[in-house]
């Protein structure tokens, strides 16, 4: 069993820089890819960004450029440092991991994860 703990989403302006973490318990944690994931009210979950154990990235086209997904694999966590925040970003984030045997692999659909986190409230005001 893995659990995630999110942490760091805010109301922020529009423009602003907001840095989320996602810590895990487990000792494998660089056997797990991991994802952020965000819904807004009314909305589908979707894929904002992804990472594989390795350190491969997808982003979404509507963050690419503005966030970034990395992982501390000796802190077991990972974090996605968003930049430019636009009010259309206000959704609560999840992170999200799945196990893989597969160092390069990440994986985009919310269905192939494993364990989820909480989530937490990003809102970004205008």
């Amino acid at each position: 069993q893995v659990q995630l703990v999110e942490s760091g989403g805010r109301l922020v302006q529009a423009g602003d820089s907001l840095r989320l973490s996602c810590a895990t318990s487990g000792r494998t944690f660089s056997s797990y890819a991991m994802g952020w994931f965000r819904q807004a009210p009314g909305k589908q979950r979707e894929l904002v960004a992804a990472i594989s154990g390795g350190g491969s990235t997808y982003y979404a086209d509507s963050v690419k450029g503005r966030f970034t997904i990395s992982r501390d694999n000796a802190k077991n966590t990972v974090y996605l440092q968003m930049n430019s925040l636009k009010p259309e970003d206000t959704a609560v984030y999840s992170c999200a991991a799945k196990h893989s045997y597969y160092s390069s692999n990440y994986y985009t659909r919310p269905g192939e994860y494993d364990y989820w986190g909480q989530g937490t409230q990003v809102t970004v005001s205008s």
